[in-house]
């Protein structure tokens, strides 16, 4: 076994720790898994990424729901609008070229990184909005994160959980209602985007499996961690990722 397959396969546990912890994280972190220590091209490691992140993320939805922590009328608002998106998005990454692809990719990476060290103020309950104003924020960014995460392959936790608590709920929600939306997005892109690219497939489920196994550890350490010392030392983690993406990206373009 090569040495950047057992790192690689190490570091799944890291994806499937971020998506049981902080309900996202997932895509962010095994797209450049699979580009950089791998070597695949952008387009399989999109699609390949969306199927471990679909997978990882129902299998932690699960357990959670037994945990009575997954809001299901906002969780139905957002999967039922991130579902349109992540099909649109799916469609729409067809046609876009590997580098323009790579290049979203790394942007979203770095703004959601400093968007996640930024302090948050969490709510116990739901802003006193009305119902319908709510209810059209929420379908909004659910279709915003679906054509995201269906076009990328990221995108999914990051942008829902601090929408989630910008709408009151709190993190142990948020993650919850996260994975469920995560899940019904990541399989939508997958389904889209299968044709597109030849996926190893005995890398791809051991990496997916070690990734359910992180988002275990993930779950168990979020009733022992401060969330919000996890969050800012993981956005540390992502711009770090990114910032190596853009170098790489930067220094391919040069030297060509």
């Amino acid at each position: 076994m090569s040495t950047s397959i057992v790192i690689a396969m190490t570091l799944a546990v890291l994806v499937g720790v971020a998506l049981g912890l902080l309900g996202g994280g997932g895509s962010i972190l095994t797209v450049p898994i699979f580009t950089l220590v791998l070597g695949t091209g952008t387009r399989e490691a999109i699609v390949s990424s969306l199927f471990v992140v679909a997978i990882t993320s129902a299998v932690s939805t699960a357990f959670r729901i037994g945990r009575r922590v997954v809001r299901w009328k906002v969780a139905a608002i957002f999967a039922a609008t991130g579902l349109v998106g992540g099909v649109a998005g799916g469609v729409v990454g067809q046609f876009l070229p590997e580098p323009v692809l790579t290049i979203l990719f790394t942007t979203i990476m770095i703004l959601t990184a400093i968007a996640m060290m930024r302090p948050r103020h969490e709510h116990a309950e739901l802003r006193q909005t009305p119902p319908v104003v709510r209810g059209i924020r929420t379908a909004a960014t659910g279709l915003g994160v679906g054509v995201l995460t269906g076009a990328l392959g990221a995108g999914g936790g990051f942008l829902i959980v601090p929408a989630l608590t910008f709408l009151g709920l709190p993190i142990a929600a948020a993650v919850g209602t996260s994975l469920l939306v995560i899940a019904v997005n990541s399989s939508a892109g997958f389904l889209t985007q299968i044709s597109t690219a030849a996926i190893h497939w005995p890398t791809v489920l051991t990496f997916t499996a070690l990734a359910v196994a992180g988002s275990f550890i993930g779950l168990a350490l979020s009733h022992r961690l401060p969330a919000a010392s996890i969050r800012t030392g993981f956005g540390v983690l992502v711009l770090a990722v990114g910032l190596t993406m853009l170098t790489t990206l930067i220094i391919q373009a040069l030297s060509a």
